[in-house]
């Protein structure tokens, strides 16, 4: 039979993303591909250290066992097929069990992810994401200088996501940012008992969901909403997740206090976010990635 990856989680990840190439990237930008080829393949037995999502990744693997996957990681990257060897090597050094890549030399990957079918696309470049965006797979612009994932919960992948825009459309702040606070609540109050439309990821709190059911004692997975609505604006949100029929294990309603401090608490191993304002300030203290959707980014 061929190969298929029918009934697993598919995350396409850069490299950057994965690993911290920041140093490399340097070059890379000076538009030397040569030199930058001939750099990755001098470190070719040094293993690249871990990136932003890294911890995202190892934990969403062990949720495979033998015979049983559940988890595909897939290398979506702009290197070139020799730097590649370094990304291989180095995700092999730390046990991580990805080997599926695709290395474009410069060019845009983002195209892969329809044949991929991938729930998550994880990228340092934004023309990249929007363009996976727009192409319905759910995506995020990663910080490569967020701090890293906290190492305090080993066998539990923590996972945070913004509300309007990401597991929710835009509907709702369309009207925040037209008519103002008492527009928005007025508009929510009124529609408490009907689901809002899903955001660009809604598909991967779908998937996650299903991941959840198969946790078993040696890896769980907690999700969190994390959102500057307020009471009474709260109903509609939990309402909705109600009415598709998941379930998030925490729920943060901040009515706009900053979300750093209380991620800082959290300590999700990816948060999600649509505005860069709120990414910047989270990226202080937890990874992060920017959703570029919605009305907040034009």
């Amino acid at each position: 039979m061929p190969a298929t990856l029918e009934g697993q989680l598919v995350v396409a990840i850069s490299s950057r993303a994965l690993f911290d190439f920041e140093q490399e990237n340097l070059v890379f930008e000076q538009g030397d591909d040569s030199a930058y080829m001939q750099l990755q393949l001098a470190r070719l037995e040094q293993p690249a250290p871990p990136g932003v999502a890294f911890s995202l990744v190892r934990k969403l693997l062990s949720f495979n066992s033998p015979g049983q996957p559940r988890v595909e990681v897939v290398i979506l990257s702009r290197n070139d097929p020799v730097s590649g060897l370094r990304v291989f090597r180095s995700a092999q050094h730390y046990g991580l069990g990805i080997e599926r890549g695709v290395f474009t030399r410069g060019q845009s990957p983002w195209r892969y992810l329809r044949p991929l079918r991938a729930h998550l696309f994880l990228s340092t470049h934004l023309s990249d994401v929007r363009a996976a965006l727009a192409a319905g797979v759910p995506a995020a612009q990663v910080y490569p200088q967020s701090v890293r994932a906290s190492d305090a919960h080993p066998h539990e992948v923590r996972i945070a996501f913004d509300g309007d825009a990401v597991l929710f459309s835009d509907e709702a702040e369309r009207i925040y940012q037209a008519q103002g606070l008492g527009a928005f609540q007025q508009h929510e109050v009124d529609r408490a008992g009907q689901p809002l439309p899903g955001g660009p990821f809604k598909p991967l709190l779908e998937a996650l969901q299903k991941l959840q059911s198969a946790a078993s004692a040696g890896m769980q997975l907690r999700t969190a909403l994390v959102t500057a609505r307020s009471a009474p604006a709260h109903e509609r949100a939990i309402r909705t997740l109600m009415d598709w029929d998941i379930e998030i294990d925490e729920a943060m309603f901040l009515g706009g206090l900053p979300k750093g401090e209380f991620l800082r608490e959290f300590e999700p191993d990816f948060f999600f976010d649509d505005q860069t304002g709120h990414i910047e300030s989270a990226a202080l203290h937890v990874p992060s990635g920017h959703v570029a959707s919605g009305i907040a980014n034009p």
